[in-house]
């Protein structure tokens, strides 16, 4: 008897991150507590912005840092990293806590990358880096990226709470970036059915966060929504790899300077339109996790919603540099890409994305 096949058959290798996740609004404080306890950490790192501090003492409650350390840049320059790395190896340093955004977790990576001392992260935005062996440093106008496990925190901490002093338009921003995790998942080089799945449903919470963010800024639901889709769409990104929008905001924040979060939020509706003619499951999947009948339409529906930032030239982008952007974007674009990317593809997406114009102009060219 012959079994009539309707469908492709399912073939993949799909790799998960060993992560503990601690989830609680109001619960911070006792949940970090039990990591530096089960640690058995003796000498404890803090990492915390100025702004960020108060909080972060609060949060690490009756445990004395070893070493405080609240010089954070955006992007991580390498000098930052490496005197944080020499002041926690003469500190004797044998956990790091991290509080804050992803430019508080990617500091924290940056130790770890070369030190292997395990990371407590307890983000305070939504961008993701807390749940991924990526890290990035910046020198010389450049920014590297690159995997590796010892950049994994090896626990992570969510409390709504923490998120309520982020101002409703970082949290839109932060929240986009998280999106923009999703969709690049779906068409990254490791890309698979599992991924796919997390992102849909990161998509679908994010969507329904920030628009609760928006509506009841000091309300904890749509923060907790947004959370949690900032994480899956994080474990989706750590899993498939990074794809064409990564590489493309990670070239503007790198090279010019951008703000991380802005950036992402702007870029993410126009590599969607660019994709998604050639990508019909990843169109169908986003769709469907928006409520939208187009994937292109959803997104830009909810960026209205929430009051997304629309032209790179309004963060400082220079349209005249648009070219010598494409140049050093295009090599570092994965052949996974669902449509062949070019010198002047790339331009015509910058263009649109550096004046705001309509993301529909760079569908099916």
């Amino acid at each position: 008897m012959t079994i009539a096949r309707d469908h492709s058959p399912l073939v993949f290798t799909h790799r998960a991150l060993p992560q503990r996740v601690r989830f609680g609004t109001g619960h911070a404080a006792r949940n970090v507590a039990s990591e530096i306890s089960d640690a058995g950490a003796l000498r404890v790192m803090l990492i915390a912005s100025e702004a960020k501090l108060a909080m972060a003492r609060t949060v690490t409650g009756s445990v004395e840092p070893a070493l405080i350390w609240t010089d954070v840049v955006q992007h991580v320059p390498a000098a930052v990293a490496e005197a944080a790395r020499v002041e926690a190896v003469r500190a004797g340093v044998d956990l790091i806590v991290s509080v804050g955004g992803g430019s508080t977790t990617g500091l924290a990576k940056a130790i770890a990358l070369t030190t292997g001392i395990p990371i407590v992260a307890v983000p305070t935005t939504y961008a993701g880096s807390e749940a991924t062996n990526v890290w990035g440093l910046t020198e010389g106008a450049r920014k590297t990226t690159g995997v590796d496990d010892r950049v994994l925190p090896g626990a992570v901490v969510y409390d709504a709470e923490l998120t309520l002093s982020l101002p409703v338009e970082l949290s839109v921003t932060s929240g986009l970036n998280g999106v923009a995790h999703c969709v690049d998942s779906l068409w990254a080089p490791r890309a698979d059915p599992i991924n796919a799945a997390l992102a849909a449903e990161g998509i679908r919470a994010l969507a329904t966060g920030l628009r609760g963010v928006v509506a009841d800024p000091g309300g904890l639901a749509g923060r907790e929504q947004a959370q949690f889709g900032a994480y899956l769409a994080a474990v989706a990104f750590a899993s498939a790899g990074s794809g064409l929008h990564h590489k493309i905001c990670h070239v503007l924040g790198g090279t010019y300077d951008l703000p991380h979060a802005q950036t992402h939020a702007i870029v993410l509706p126009y590599v969607t339109a660019f994709n998604v003619g050639a990508a019909p499951a990843a169109e169908r999947a986003i769709a469907r996790a928006l409520d939208a009948s187009d994937a292109v339409e959803g997104l830009d529906a909810l960026r209205d919603d929430v009051g997304a930032p629309s032209a790179l030239r309004d963060l400082g982008f220079d349209p005249d540099r648009i070219r010598e952007a494409a140049e050093i974007i295009l090599p570092q674009v994965p052949a996974s890409n669902p449509r062949p990317v070019d010198l002047d593809s790339l331009q015509l997406l910058l263009g649109a994305a550096a004046d705001g114009r309509s993301s529909e102009t760079l569908r099916g060219r």
